[in-house]
């Protein structure tokens, strides 16, 4: 039997780009479980929701903006930290980069192993890695909340609680009833918690629940249009992250090993959850940060591009 590829260093193939309008002028930029970017459509200007991995890449999403508007783009909101999600943000030429402190305070911290990391997991995801011009830097930061105007149409960016990583926001529009989660919400998408807080998420998620949305645009997967499909995964979305930790979790509690706690982990969730996008992709980063906050490990070790190497080394072995 052959030894599997390291991550998704052999994902090559090209996914089809969709751009669905979640509200009145709200639309999510999604590609079968890459990465999402949402847009929101104001009076004055428009407001991106996650940037993609590079500038070359942002250049998809401005394409399919000037099909519905030519108003300028003012405001690039980072939900987190990932690399995947802010190294493209100067391609917008936004006159704002806006993000949450912890956000910012975790790209100075993480930001740079944290490109390399990802950009070797998975480089289909960088292309043009060459035009990216360094870590993207927010220039207004909060904690809590922050409301943003453009023209009349107000824009709520919240912190609900930590999920996919500490310092993740959303952004609220309320007129519309609409809701741009980031990857605290994924479609028939694998969640990636290699840096999560797994005990938190699901109050987190029940956080975005009373909002009651009427439509979400996930971090991954297809766009959530009606309170019925917005139900569902926020559904999907806590049973994968419990389903993952509680596995994980009983194996570190009797002191098994981490690949003892990857075999727990797949009789629980390989038959609900393996013909998720990128699953096997999150299978053993989400292992191993079950694992660690199983024992007690609050704040997520750093991953780097030899961590991720010596993980699925051992995992391998």
């Amino acid at each position: 039997m052959s030894t599997p590829a390291f991550a998704s260093t052999g994902d090559m193939a090209e996914k089809n780009v969709s751009f669905t309008e979640v509200g009145p002028n709200l639309y999510a930029f999604t590609a079968e479980g890459d990465p999402n970017t949402g847009v929101i459509i104001g009076d004055d200007s428009v407001m991106i929701i996650d940037a993609q991995a590079t500038p070359v890449m942002a250049q998809r999403v401005i394409e399919k903006i000037r099909t519905v508007t030519d108003k300028p783009i003012k405001y690039v909101v980072l939900s987190h930290y990932h690399a995947v999600r802010v190294l493209g943000a100067s391609g917008y030429g936004a006159s704002e980069i806006i993000a949450s402190e912890k956000c910012r305070g975790m790209i100075q911290e993480r930001g740079n192993e944290d490109w390399a990391s990802e950009l070797g997991r998975f480089p289909r995801l960088f292309q043009a890695a060459e035009s990216v011009p360094g870590l993207t830097w927010p220039s207004v930061t909060f904690n809590g909340k922050m409301t943003v105007y453009l023209g009349k149409r107000r824009v709520e960016l919240l912190q609900l609680g930590r999920a996919h990583t500490a310092g993740d926001i959303v952004a609220w529009v309320p007129d519309a009833g609409v809701m741009f989660t980031g990857d605290i919400v994924e479609y028939h998408s694998a969640c990636y918690c290699g840096d999560a807080h797994f005990t938190d998420w699901p109050g987190t998620l029940d956080a975005i629940a009373r909002y009651s949305p009427k439509s979400i645009a996930p971090g991954r997967g297809d766009a959530l249009v009606g309170t019925g499909q917005v139900k569902a995964a926020l559904e999907a979305t806590k049973d994968f992250v419990t389903s993952t930790y509680n596995a994980v979790a009983e194996v570190a509690a009797k002191g098994g090993s981490l690949k003892d706690a990857m075999a727990a982990c797949r009789a629980a969730c390989d038959h609900k959850f393996g013909n998720y996008a990128i699953y096997e992709h999150c299978l053993p980063f989400n292992v191993a940060r079950a694992y660690d906050e199983a024992l007690g490990i609050d704040t997520p070790r750093i991953w780097t591009a030899e961590r991720d190497r010596d993980m699925w080394a051992a995992l391998q072995g």
